[in-house]
């Protein structure tokens, strides 16, 4: 571990400083670094009786160069031969990973429009940390398997590395963990948590973009595990230039490495997946309930897999034939219960609705306040609903270039930061739509 090997080195520069040639010699030729995390350093060195000297006389030190370094306290922590192997194994107990159970590369359907995505994890998984492969940002549109990559790597990677410190968390959950520190004053424990890890996996990472601290402390986390040369796996709904407040430091950072999208998949792979879930489940569908569910579902995997199991649980629970007829019912099911994808029409005639004024005048050229308003809604409900380019959305409003999409969808985030009225308005129009049937 490139980073906590530097931290030791400068623990062992202080020491020699302040200690003779033969105690350095003495007590600390064979002495490593195992482990600095959770504010405590642990130490390796073979001899029972050299682990206690360590730990007797020059823990103390330890601790010293450590609050210099972090300016927190830590533990020090020394084992010998034997207990390190103990220590180990009850390390590989506390690290399994039960957020990926499940996810794994032998379970993710492979097809054209996801393989180059697949292949890019497979690279991180076989050399983690390579430059080539780091960051590797995956972005793509809801439901497409960019979290069943990143938790496939993690997966692996832990597989083959029981020790290494894989850290998996969300965007959301990001920033709620930096206001619970700020709240409690424990920012160096945070920093602790986060800043030393072998692998860092973030899902959804578009929602640290506007939040300035969180940015802030993103950034320096990102560096800080960069630089160590430890890998890093970001995924997003879209790529780094689409987010119009991120950072420019971080977006050139997400940049330098490789980027990977994630596609609607195509029929073919649609009913691969179709007959791997049911599978899964113990079932084996006909050939034509798998290529009427995949003729019925054609963008999102999460929804597909939902369609199966609720074909599955019918059959089992009232022995329900399955058919064209079962698979309508269970589509309408799990569309009306799951995620409703509204076209950029249901949008704006949505926000018409809000507004009290027409569509035409919404996707037209008047300027009031009121239009203006809802117009610049609906493009950013659009960007955030659905898997446009923002000249795709341009092309819904009197084909208006790719600027001044983008513009309308900064003002609409810069405003909801500020605006109670105006995220209450988003959070409605959302909801109006969520409640639509297909």
């Amino acid at each position: 571990m490139d980073s906590i090997q530097d931290i030791w080195a400068e623990i062992m520069a202080v020491l020699a400083k302040n200690l003779t040639e033969t105690s350095i010699k003495t007590w600390f030729t064979d002495c490593s670094p195992v482990e600095l995390e959770d504010g405590k350093l642990v130490l390796h060195t073979p001899k029972p009786f050299k682990r206690d000297i360590i730990q007797q006389r020059f823990s103390k030190n330890i601790k010293e160069v450590l609050k210099e370094l972090f300016s927190c306290e830590f533990e020090v922590v020394v084992l010998s031969d034997e207990e390190l192997e103990e220590y180990r194994e009850q390390r590989r107990e506390e690290k399994t990973l039960p957020e990926m159970d499940g996810y794994t590369f032998e379970n993710f359907i492979v097809g054209n429009s996801n393989k180059f995505a697949h292949a890019a994890a497979l690279g991180v998984v076989k050399k983690p940390g390579n430059r080539a492969y780091n960051p590797l940002f995956i972005y793509g549109n809801s439901g497409l398997g960019k979290t069943h990559l990143l938790l496939a790597i993690g997966s692996a990677i832990h597989e083959n590395d029981p020790g290494a410190k894989i850290i998996y968390v969300k965007g959301d959950e990001f920033l709620n963990d930096i206001v619970q520190a700020l709240k409690e004053g424990t920012m160096q424990e945070f920093r602790q948590k986060y800043r030393f890890a072998d692998l860092f996996l973030v899902d959804d990472i578009q929602f640290i973009a506007g939040k300035e601290r969180s940015q802030e402390e993103f950034f320096h986390t990102f560096n800080n595990i960069y630089e160590a040369g430890h890998q890093i796996v970001l995924t997003s709904d879209r790529p780094p230039i689409d987010m119009t407040l991120l950072d420019d430091r971080l977006r050139t950072r997400f940049e330098g490495g490789l980027m990977a999208d994630v596609q609607p998949p195509d029929k073919e792979t649609r009913m691969a997946i179709i007959r791997d879930k049911a599978g899964h489940l113990g079932m084996v569908l006909s050939d034509e309930v798998v290529q009427y569910i995949a003729e019925q579902i054609t963008s999102n995997v999460r929804q597909i897999e939902g369609v199966v199991k609720k074909l599955t649980a019918s059959h089992e629970i009232s022995g329900e034939k399955i058919n064209k007829a079962s698979v309508d019912k269970a589509i309408a099911d799990v569309i009306r219960t799951g995620v409703y994808i509204p076209t950029p029409d249901d949008i704006i005639e949505e926000t018409s609705h809000y507004y009290q004024i027409s569509a035409e005048d919404i996707k037209g050229q008047r300027r009031s306040k009121n239009i203006a308003a809802a117009r610049h809604i609906s493009i950013y409900l659009i960007r955030t609903l659905t898997n446009l380019s923002f000249a795709d959305i341009g092309s819904y409003y009197g084909n208006r270039d790719h600027a001044t999409v983008m513009n309308s969808c900064k003002k609409i985030e810069k405003a909801m930061v500020n605006d109670s009225a105006i995220a209450a308005t988003i959070r409605d129009i959302t909801s109006n739509l969520n409640s639509r049937q297909r």
